[in-house]
């Protein structure tokens, strides 16, 4: 085998030899690239020119793979009376529907007066604050009005509010939670029953007093939201009392919460 090797090889080189030297040239000489051809060199095709070539055309944008719905048939399908129809008595049963459940809301709490009751300033809290926990030397204790309406809380200090029960309402369920865990028995359930507790406890007392005032047969200007703003104002002595119970013991707890009791007695 090795011998038949050989001696084609010398067979090819005497063939070669034989050719013009312009011919052995050419077949040595590198192609020049030409215009629309790959370079000798690069591993992989070059397909940015895709589209120019006419296939990779992109395509239309339609959502998870379906062709988009044309102009035609949505307006065709807006068009339709029976449709146009429906969605115009459901709009009408939707506003007749917020009309009644804003009648019977505000029958019992005036949504639409809470604005109000949040109308305050930092000027106002600290007074306010100041009263619920020394109100024995306030003297004039009349709500002030312009044109049959209350003035706004921050105007006037004698004006319920909704944002001191509130946040007295928050602060009260993380004091109450550090007061807990002070004694090795926080967990996320009793603060939730914490909360709960206090809230039903509150409901409690302004169905009490709604149904003294129907006994009796009080007339008065005062609201359920308005006594809902005047039992709230009792957590601020709450917090006092818990916090002072948490510094000093027993006997601060006793002390605060005594004077605290009475102070708000006296606002009443």
């Amino acid at each position: 085998v090795g011998y038949i090797w050989r001696g084609g090889s010398c067979g090819w080189q005497e063939h070669m030899s034989s050719l013009p030297s312009s011919s052995a040239a050419s077949k040595r000489r590198i192609p020049v690239s030409q215009p629309g051809m790959a370079d000798p060199h690069q591993l992989f095709d070059d397909t940015s020119s895709a589209q120019s070539r006419g296939y990779g055309a992109p395509r239309a944008a339609s959502g998870l793979g379906y062709p988009a719905s044309s102009p035609s048939s949505q307006a065709a399908f807006l068009a339709d009376p029976v449709s146009n129809m429906a969605m115009a008595y459901g709009s009408s049963l939707a506003a007749q529907g917020k009309e009644l459940v804003d009648k019977n809301i505000d029958r019992f709490i005036p949504v639409t007066k809470l604005k109000y009751y949040f109308a305050v300033d930092t000027v106002y809290v600290g007074k306010k604050l100041g009263l619920l926990v020394f109100p024995y030397l306030h003297q004039d204790w009349e709500v002030q009005y312009q044109q049959d309406t209350p003035v706004a809380p921050r105007f006037d200090v004698n004006a319920p509010d909704l944002y001191i029960p509130a946040m007295a309402f928050i602060t009260y369920i993380l004091v109450a939670g550090l007061a807990l865990g002070t004694q090795d028995r926080f967990s996320p359930d009793l603060l939730g029953l914490q909360a709960s507790s206090a809230l039903a406890w509150l409901a409690l007392e302004v169905l009490a007093i709604l149904l003294s005032l129907y006994l009796v047969t009080v007339n008065t200007d005062l609201t359920t939201i308005d006594l809902v703003a005047f039992l709230g104002y009792k957590y601020v002595g709450m917090i006092g009392g818990v916090l002072m119970g948490l510094l000093f013991g027993k006997t601060g707890y006793y002390l605060v919460l005594g004077w605290c009791c009475v102070s708000i007695f006296v606002f009443m």
